[in-house]
């Protein structure tokens, strides 16, 4: 064996379908290059204890604004200081979410984006929040555009080499014609912040929007027709399409947890996800904090960011390995599924499935080792260790 091979030895592993003792993960050049029986452990020039710890799929975030003190809406300093801080959450990968700006000025912001080196979580791609909506929910009033081919060519060259990720309304004018552009190259297409009814939903769908953000959070419900007809809109028409894929903030208030078993149910294991939506204050005790032009306070750990002024939601202080632990708590899942929720799941709505989110022979080395409480011990990307702590402190 090469002397070059990193061996994690002394540890569970997480795959899909269960965890298993017996087995060390040999890395090599950044991939997982074998999931070998730990007796006798191969040699290596690293060799690493797990001290019993658990060895999973690193998470990845589909939708996050902010971390700690950090908003990536303000400059790409921000956008290096939340990939850097992410590790210590369990994210390897993630999408810098970017809420609206004027039209002139979003493309040349996002591609300052783009721009920027990151060390610490590797960006999948950019996911701009708009401005093809039709609510603004927490977003500025320049959420709300006009249909513009040129504009969304612009942005998607903005988000160079990285991709873009658009989130859409299925009711916006004339997003049909908008939804092929954007998904090209085989990019995702995220539902959100609408109120359409299941033909527009539908529409979209056909259109190529394969996945809702964010679920249940501004997705506003058909107005009734018919006095004791329950109307069916976007979620239904989500729910009842097997090609689309959601995702959902669960901290126990954006959403209640019977809508996510619900989604599983519907979905299957494959295609529901977890993100945080997380703000400025993300992480950090319990504190203010400054969001775009207003502010927004977290009454605890892990707790929805709400609008000072009038409490509204506004993201979230969530974290993934929080979220993980969450979903055990609140939905009749075991750890494998919790940990699809935030892996392989999410790798799969970026179509990268194929390399990311689980432990096997060829997959990038993109990992994250979890004491028994579940509390982020070691986080690798690409086989390097990026964070490292013997013990978090948390409440």
């Amino acid at each position: 064996m090469k002397m070059s091979r990193t061996v994690i030895t002394n540890i569970t592993v997480a795959f899909p379908d269960r965890v298993a003792e017996g087995h060390c993960v040999v890395l090599d050049g950044g991939l997982i290059f074998d999931v070998p029986p730990a007796s006798p452990a191969p040699a290596g020039e690293l060799l690493i204890d797990g001290e019993g710890g658990i060895l999973a799929p690193g998470f990845i975030d589909l939708h996050i604004h902010g971390l700690h003190e950090y908003l990536i809406d303000r400059s790409p300093e921000n956008l290096s200081a939340v990939a850097r801080l992410l590790p210590q959450y369990g994210v390897t990968g993630f999408l810098p979410t970017v809420c609206p700006r004027p039209k002139g000025e979003d493309a040349s912001f996002v591609a300052s984006l783009a721009d920027t080196t990151c060390r610490g979580a590797s960006m999948l791609g950019i996911h701009l929040e708009g401005p093809f909506l039709t609510h603004t929910g927490a977003l500025p009033p320049e959420a709300l555009g006009q249909a513009d081919p040129e504009r969304v060519r612009a942005l998607r060259n903005a988000c160079e080499p990285y991709g873009a990720v658009f989130s859409i309304a299925p009711d916006f004018e004339d997003i049909c014609e908008l939804i092929p552009i954007m998904a090209e190259g085989d990019r995702p297409v995220f539902i959100t912040h609408t109120s359409a009814d299941v033909r527009q939903t539908r529409a979209a769908i056909e259109a190529g929007a394969r996945h809702a953000t964010h679920f249940y959070d501004v997705f506003y419900p058909s107005p009734e027709t018919e006095p004791g007809v329950r109307p069916c809109g976007a979620v239904e028409a989500i729910l009842a399409d097997p090609r689309c894929s959601v995702d959902f903030i669960l901290d126990g208030e954006h959403v209640d947890p019977v809508a996510v078993e619900m989604a599983l149910q519907c979905k299957g294991p494959d295609r529901v996800c977890l993100v945080t939506d997380a703000n400025v204050g993300a992480g950090l005790p319990p504190g203010t904090h400054r969001f775009l032009d207003y502010d927004v306070t977290f009454a605890y750990p892990g707790g929805p960011a709400r609008r000072v002024e009038d409490g509204g939601l506004a993201g979230s202080g969530l974290t993934l390995d929080r979220a993980v632990r969450n979903a055990l708590e609140f939905l009749p899942i075991q750890l494998p599924q919790a940990l699809r929720l935030v892996g392989e799941n999410p790798a799969r709505v970026l179509g990268l499935h194929d390399r990311k989110g689980r432990i096997q022979p060829g997959y990038d080395a993109d990992l994250v080792l979890l004491d028994r409480d579940l509390r982020v011990r070691k986080t690798w990307v690409a086989g390097k260790c990026v964070y490292e702590t013997k013990k978090r402190n948390e409440k």
